[in-house]
């Protein structure tokens, strides 16, 4: 694969900043898609996961949603992962009952004892990069939104 590691920034508004790398070797189609889809940075408001522990949901804009999901294949799948650890998550229409739209999230975990564990049960979902500077403040800050609500966070390419 590529030698030189793809990375993207998560910044809160008014801060702080997190970068992480792109598991390239790990997840390669994954990753690429997502760093295609960040050709420009995105936001949106994350909120805090109701059964999954310590992680903070971001919805993928529409704006984004350059690729189709569900030909990504299952890479780097797990169940319980590590702090700092980006997960990749589409359900599509209907899949659950009551939920008329597609559900683009990257999930992004935070501290320890996280678990992909949602009202379907537990689900494997593809770990496609890994939060490599910054983590101590940005899992603070998402940590808030268990009690503050939600922030707006912005994800885009550093290049």
């Amino acid at each position: 694969m590529s030698t030189t590691p793809k990375r993207i920034f998560l910044e809160f508004e008014g801060g702080p900043r997190a970068e992480a790398t792109l598991l390239l070797d790990a997840a390669p189609k994954t990753a690429e898609a997502i760093w295609s889809a960040l050709e420009s940075p995105v936001s949106d408001d994350v909120m805090h996961a109701m059964y999954a522990g310590p992680e903070i949901m971001f919805g993928l804009p529409q704006s984004a949603q350059t690729f189709d999901p569900t030909a990504l294949p299952a890479e780097n799948q797990q169940v319980i992962p590590a702090a700092g650890d980006l997960v990749w998550f589409f359900q599509p229409k209907e899949l659950m009952a009551g939920l008329d739209f597609e559900l683009w999230e990257v999930g992004i975990f935070y501290g320890k004892g996280g678990r992909i564990f949602g009202p379907l049960g537990w689900t494997p979902c593809t770990i496609w990069a890994s939060i490599t500077s910054g983590l101590e403040e940005f899992a603070a800050a998402c940590q808030e939104t268990r009690t503050i609500g939600l922030k707006k966070l912005t994800i885009g390419r550093i290049e």
